[in-house]
This record gives C-alpha cells, structure tokens and sequence, in this order.
C-alpha cells in the first residue's frame, strides 16, 4: 500500500517560514491519517479521504479557503477516478459546498458523471450536501485589497491499495482573480488521471497542464512500458517545450512512488507504510 498527496505550490517570496512549517506538519498529519484509512478501505475511496482532508485545512487553497474569481465568487473544481473502472467523474466551478470532492465521488455512479456550474450546485443540494460558504476572511482581503495574487494551491491524492488497485483525487479553488467560468485542469483527465498501471494527480497553471494534457500522457507511457521516471522525464520535456508551470505526483502498479515539478517548489507529501517524505 502506497499513498502521496500534493497541496500546490510553495511561493517563497509571499508565503512565510512559519507557513511554510504549518504546511509540512498539515502534510504530515494528513499524509499518516490517509494512510491509516487506506489500511482498511479501498483506494478509490482513500483518495477522496485525503482530499477531503485537504480541503478542510485553510492552509490548501480547495475546499474551505479557496481563492475569490473577478466577480467576487468561489467556484472550486474536482475529480475522482479509478483505476480499476476506468471511471471518472468531477465537478467543474460548483458553488457553496464544503467538500466538491464529496460531491464528485457521489456523481461516480451516476450516468451523467460531470458536471458543472449551477448544474454541479444543484446535484449537491438534492443529494444532502449542505450550503456552505467557503470563504474566509483572508481571501477577502486579498480580493478586496486587489492584490491580484495568483494561488497554485490545487490539491491531491494518488493512492494504491492492498489489491493493487489504483486511484487518484484532485480538487482546486482556482487561481484567483480569474474570469467566471474559466475551467481548470482539475476536474479534467489532463489533470487527474488513473488506470490499472499508474495514477497521477497534477498541480499547477491549468492552461499548461490542459495544453501538455499531463496526467493522461503520463499514464499513459506508463501503460505502454515506459518507467514511471521515463514518463516524467517525456512529459515534462513536452511541457518545457511550451514554458508550462506545473507539478504532479503519481504511483505505479509497481508501488513506485514519484513527483516532479517544472519549478521546485511543489508541496507534497508520501508515505510508503515505513517512511513519511514531506516536502522541505
């Protein structure tokens, strides 16, 4: 059993020592928590676990924190899909939830498994999701203040679990200040991606990661025989080519675990059953 999760980007010129000490504790706890529940559930359900987590902790920009578009509403993004399967679901700019992760994984046997905007808002509510303003007041000061930051704060999960089945997990609040009805790459195949030989989660500026369509080549090389590491090194190189700012986190059938980012500062975090790696 294996699991890694990912919280972003770490911008070291905006964000303090102190959070960036918070984050790595945030990622240490989740990352032991997660895997404590993959010991008894499967990965699909392990990696909407840790996602969850994820978005319940203001430190990750998904979920309870996310950052406020133009208009100055929060519309999050997320996906679950499983290896096994091969089934995806996600919901795209949904509004007023606590958990869209929550609502993706309902959606999983479902006909109609993405959806999104008022469509994504509407399912929730008829499916017992209560309303809930995810908004704090740090992001409204943000937006208020018109700081224009941009947050790469999408967070994850790549899990594989005592059967050897494998599922990823990702869900974002956007990069903030963004035009309504923008689409990341989170709640896409491009971002989030998994089959039986390999699942990857992804992090970064959705456009690049659209445009590379990360995720889906990496698991994809990986099925066709390339290295967990050879499908990194490929897709990246393809990602370089177009200045594409992204990071992504993956497990293989093998239990290899593996991360990399075009610019070194992904958080992330991974626990193989003996040793935790957290981000430094």
């Amino acid at each position: 059993m294996k699991i890694i999760i990912h919280g972003g980007f770490f911008s070291e010129s905006s964000q303090s020592m102190e959070t960036k000490i918070a984050k790595q504790n945030a990622l240490r706890h989740i990352i032991s928590l997660s895997y404590d529940y993959l010991m008894t559930h499967s990965a699909l359900e392990t990696v909407a676990f840790a996602v969850e987590q994820l978005e319940n902790d203001i430190l990750f920009n998904a979920g309870i924190g996310s950052q406020i578009q133009s208009d100055g509403k929060i519309r999050m993004s997320a996906s679950i899909m499983d290896g096994v399967s091969i089934k995806f679901s996600g919901v795209i700019n949904i509004e007023n939830v606590k958990n869209p992760i929550r609502v993706a994984e309902k959606l999983f046997n479902t006909e109609d498994r993405v959806l999104g905007g008022e469509g994504a808002t509407k399912f929730a509510y008829a499916n017992n999701f209560d309303f809930f303003n995810p908004e704090i007041p740090q992001r409204r000061k943000e937006y208020e203040a018109k700081l224009g930051s941009r947050s790469l704060g999408t967070v994850g999960c790549v899990a594989l679990d005592s059967n050897g089945n494998i599922a990823a997990a990702t869900s974002t609040g956007g990069k903030g200040f963004e035009v309504p009805g923008r689409i990341s790459d989170s709640a896409t195949a491009a971002g989030n991606y998994a089959n039986q030989f390999c699942g990857v989660s992804c992090t970064g500026i959705g456009e690049d990661i659209v445009s590379a369509a990360v995720a889906t080549k990496i698991v994809t090389r990986v099925t066709d025989g390339f290295s967990i590491e050879k499908s990194f090194e490929k897709t990246f190189a393809e990602l370089k080519a177009i200045d594409g700012f992204a990071g992504a986190i993956a497990i293989d059938n093998k239990g290899t675990i593996f991360h990399l980012d075009s610019h070194p500062s992904m958080v992330y975090a991974s626990f193989d059953g003996t040793t935790v790696d957290v981000f430094q």
